[in-house]
């Protein structure tokens, strides 16, 4: 894959649909990082309600994204900031590391230059 101009959806949940996404661009992710992608993105949907998306952006890092239906009256807008805060907070190591993931294998950045970025 080059350099994306667009951001990259990696997983998501939709509480209206039910339903649960996995870009299987990244298949050859562990399985275990999959699992827990997929239990972030569920229960995050199943406690708050609408959309949630986690996505790389252009330059590698990882965005939490919430959104919800325009008339749904469920969906707990000061819980998601919260949640969203919370779940950066708890998966630090594991955004970090599939931002240094995607930096190297998809933009081709450089890893000795990402570990001394990350000193």
């Amino acid at each position: 894959m080059a350099m994306s101009e667009e951001r990259t959806v990696l997983c998501g949940a939709n509480a209206y649909d039910k339903k649960y996404y996995y870009n299987e661009a990244f298949a050859q992710i562990p399985k275990s990082i999959q699992d827990e992608l997929h239990i972030i993105c569920v229960l995050f949907t199943e406690e708050i309600g609408g959309i949630f998306t986690i996505v790389f952006e252009r330059d590698g890092g990882i965005s939490l994204e919430t959104d919800a239906e325009g008339a749904d009256i469920c969906y707990d807008e000061i819980g998601s900031g919260l949640l969203v805060k919370e779940i950066y907070r708890k998966r630090k190591e594991l955004f970090r590391t599939l931002s240094m993931y995607y930096r190297v294998l998809i933009l081709k950045e450089d890893m000795a230059d990402l570990l001394e970025e990350d000193e």
